[in-house]
């Protein structure tokens, strides 16, 4: 729990100095100007007051008890003051001083040894390196911003305190109100994680908002982001996508930027709503604050000019959301009720005339209508239009609605008033219809989310010990990359089916192991320091007889000696020859910060050309199994076209439970991949035909 930093009953600024352009003086009188309650002392080694307060040298000279304080001196003095934090029983720290892990080197140190400090005394700390909190409800604003945000249901946590200063101004010139605001700086303790734990409890936060550099714990920001978002959503911003970006994050936070893959497949499996853009995070932000749940993805458009219902109306059908199609009931009364040129149907247009009574007719009539399930307002200033007349209708008509209503005022210099109405009213207004669409976008699938059943994790019969021996093998001859024939032992103990396969080490071996298997085969050299065997002619298929057998092992061996002379041979894997069906890929990349990052698409050598796979992270429900098999692009191959049978999709599903069992379970693998994975018909299966793993080094 965090109340000794939103909810404290006194609050100690050590560094408040009496210098109005020092930090602590500024910390100090944010803290006085706006109206927090409890106590407040000024902590200065030299001055005798400050905002005339008398001032103590230490925190272990005020008489009184002390819940929070806030440090704002020089980072060579930060352990000391904390030690005496620490003896003076605070329970809360926010720790605004820079010169920490973000400046490296003795940096880094400074910052271990104050959160040993803070972990030692039992304390909570925000920072080091931020700009601090404000909590709007306490009326507390313990940070050096220049700005207090006006109160609203919205929570914002940032890494950035630049960004939280810039959003602080903004939002004061846009009318929006924050419940907390809180500059993470470094996460030394207080992270992503813990705020949102505190917050997701908290129902005076309809929404929280994220601005991420990085995750300190992938996985417990996963767990936690599961549960929060079944009742209050949280849109996120994660910057450092690029590789100029990353190295950037970690100059400016020190934090480590896990790859952008992981977090897409990280929000999406914990439910998070993803914001491309900075205008998106406060578009989506202002939709879900300001309304009800969007319960359907039917949009109905009331609009006073054809040319933006045209625009709305694509962009619905782009997203993946519907255009609602009115009852009988509905189209009759606004045939009686609204101008023969008026259209009727959806999009409602109720001609560039209209005053506020048309829009009254129609938003009335869409709210009605039990195949909506929300409505967008466009408005365009024409002659005869009313602005505010008929902002005050859509606030009236929206009021106590379980359907959600946006609006798109199209235009500035006369929608002035008309806008602060709607903003008042709590109405989202967006200058273009696209912004409109795409915030009701983000609201139908974050309720879609809530409402799709809990997938269980599965867990298969397997032979650990048998993996873990030969892990441990492998180790002992100084290797990390698995040889195929370790790596097929690997997926037997797993339970995953596999061609008949046999070692030979001769002409003649192998001639025989391919007619005791079968005809046709395929022969494929086998050495753990080759990892790409299609690239030097290393795989033969569709092997006939047993001449051509003893004639493809001399072949495959002299093209791998030619290839690399000092390679280890094992000799050449001789193996069954499966019947045709859809070659995908299964594989695995651990992520540092989330784990293992799953990923499936289609197969073969189509894959680096194609590109398309979807990835999941480890451990797999069942239900994100299938999700992840129906994102790639290709999924229809695998549904059948042209009269092809259906792929069997649920042998595939089962195959990425079992590698993510696997990968869970041997934390050492970083790399994995099977390509191809053939899935067969429906109903037959799939196998595995080659694989490859590395285990982690040293």
């Amino acid at each position: 729990m965090l109340e000794a930093i939103f909810a404290p009953k006194s609050i100690a600024v050590i560094g408040a100095s009496p210098d109005p352009t020092r930090l602590g003086h500024r910390v100090l009188k944010n803290i006085i100007d706006n109206g927090y309650q409890g106590a407040v002392f000024a902590v200065h080694p030299k001055a005798q007051a400050v905002l005339n307060r008398p001032t103590y040298s230490s925190i272990l000279n005020i008489p009184e008890p002390v819940d929070l304080a806030v440090i704002v001196i020089p980072p060579q003095a930060v352990l000391a003051v904390v030690e005496e934090c620490g003896k003076k029983g605070v329970k809360g720290l926010v720790v605004i001083t820079a010169g920490f892990k973000e400046v490296g080197g003795a940096g880094k140190e400074l910052e271990r040894q104050l959160i040993a400090l803070v972990a030692h005394y039992n304390m909570r700390m925000v920072g080091p390196n931020c700009l601090g909190i404000i909590d709007t409800t306490t009326h507390l604003n313990a940070s050096f911003a220049a700005l207090m945000p006006d109160p609203g249901q919205i929570a914002f946590m940032s890494q950035s305190g630049a960004i939280c200063t810039a959003i602080l101004d903004w939002s004061k010139s846009a009318e929006i109100g924050f419940s907390r605001f809180v500059s993470l700086g470094n996460k030394g303790d207080v992270d992503e994680v813990a705020l949102l734990e505190e917050w997701g409890k908290d129902p005076e936060n309809r929404v929280i908002l994220a601005y991420l550099e990085g995750i300190n714990d992938g996985p417990a920001f996963i767990r936690t982001a599961r549960q929060v978002t079944k009742d209050t959503p949280v849109i996120a911003i994660k910057s450092g996508t690029t590789a100029a970006g990353t190295r950037a994050i970690s100059s400016h936070t020190g934090s480590l930027a896990g790859s952008e893959r992981a977090y897409e497949a990280a929000f999406n499996q914990s439910g998070i709503i993803r914001a491309q853009s900075m205008q998106e995070l406060f578009d989506f932000a202002l939709a879900f604050a300001y309304q009800p749940p969007l319960q359907g993805r039917r949009i109905a458009i009331v609009t006073n000019a054809g040319g933006p219902g045209i625009i709305a109306t694509d962009a619905i059908e782009r997203s993946g959301l519907t255009m609602a199609e009115f009852t009988a009931h509905t189209i009759a009364y606004l045939q009686e009720a609204l101008p023969p040129t008026a259209n009727v149907l959806n999009p409602i247009d109720v001609i560039g005339d209209a005053a506020s009574d048309r829009y009254r007719v129609a938003l009335k009539a869409a709210l009605a209508d039990p195949n909506v399930d929300a409505v967008l307002v466009l408005f365009t200033p024409q002659a005869g239009s009313e602005p505010e007349e008929t902002a005050n209708v859509i606030a009236e008509l929206s009021a106590d609605q379980l359907k959600p209503v946006l609006a798109s005022y199209m235009g500035a210099v006369s929608l002035g008033p008309a806008l602060t109405l709607l903003n008042k009213q709590r109405i989202p207004s967006y200058p273009f219809p696209e912004r409109a669409v795409e915030a009701l976008h983000a609201m139908a699938n974050h309720y879609k989310r809530t409402q799709r059943i809990k997938g269980e994790y599965t867990t298969f019969e397997v032979d650990r010990d048998r993996v873990h021996h030969l892990f441990h093998e492998v180790r002992k001859a100084g290797r990390v990359e698995l040889g195929e024939i370790e790596a097929r032992e690997v997926m037997e103990a797993y339970g995953m089916r596999l061609p008949q396969s046999r070692l030979a080490r001769s002409p003649d071996e192998a001639a025989a192991i391919a007619a005791e298997i079968g005809f046709p085969v395929v022969m494929k050299i086998s050495s753990p320091d080759i990892l790409h065997k299609s690239d030097i002619g290393g795989v033969k298929v569709g092997i006939a007889d047993s001449t051509t057998a003893r004639d493809t092992y001399e072949l495959i061996e002299y093209r791998a000696r030619k290839y690399s002379r000092d390679a280890t041979i094992w000799g050449v894997l001789v193996q069954e020859q499966i019947r045709k069906g859809r070659e995908v890929l299964v594989g695995v990349n651990r992520d540092p910060q989330f784990g293992p990052l799953v990923v499936f698409g289609l197969g073969g050598i189509y894959v680096e050309v194609l590109k398309d796979v979807a990835f999941r992270l480890a451990p797999l429900t069942r239900q994100e199994a299938a999700e992840q098999v129906r994102a790639i692009r290709t999924y229809a191959l695998l549904k059948g076209v042209r009269g092809e049978p259906p792929a069997d999709v649920a042998a595939a599903e089962e195959i990425l439970l079992r590698v993510s069992q696997l990968v869970v379970d041997f934390p050492e693998i970083v790399e994995m991949d099977m390509n191809p994975l053939v899935v067969h018909n429906r109903g037959e299966g799939a196998t595995v035909v080659d694989a490859r793993i590395i285990l982690q080094g040293g």
